[in-house]
């Protein structure tokens, strides 16, 4: 061997140190919370985001009222606890989906306003998510109705 085969032999060998180096998992100083406090914080943090959604975003401000009104009626509507669980947890997953809409706007709004394909892309598709979600719970209570009304 030649030396400059030594000389990048060593070369590689620092890159792949400085690669696994790299790659070994963050210490994050918050992460030692365990049992109940662990468990009362992350309540506090996800009521917290509750709130920041209900003020900050109006279209889950719209599903959370139009919530307040479906759950109830899926215990009228559904004549089975199937029936209720899949009504109750279709509203639930457009609420979910429009959190984590929000959630991928505020971030990449964090990261840059200046108009980017790759944040169009990301934020349509997290819309397109609310739209199926959205979709998905029509055709659930659509279904629950045409069921007990319909046939």
């Amino acid at each position: 061997m030649s030396r400059t085969d030594l000389s990048r032999n060593g070369e590689r060998e620092r890159d792949c140190r400085s690669l696994a180096a790299q790659s070994q998992p963050m210490t994050n100083p918050f992460k030692g919370r365990t049992g109940l406090d662990r468990v009362m914080r992350a309540t506090g943090y996800s009521l917290a985001g509750l709130k920041t959604a209900y003020r900050g975003e109006s279209a889950f401000r719209q599903e959370t009222w139009i919530a307040a009104f479906l759950l109830p009626a899926a215990f009228w509507l559904g004549r089975s606890w199937v029936e209720v669980a899949m009504l109750v947890g279709s509203v639930m997953l457009v609420m979910i989906v429009e959190l984590l809409n929000s959630g991928i706007e505020a971030a990449i709004d964090r990261v840059s306003f200046e108009l980017h394909d790759l944040s169009k892309r990301a934020k349509d598709l997290a819309s397109a998510a609310v739209f199926l979600s959205l979709m998905l719970c029509a055709a659930i209570w659509f279904a629950a109705a045409w069921n007990r009304f319909g046939a």
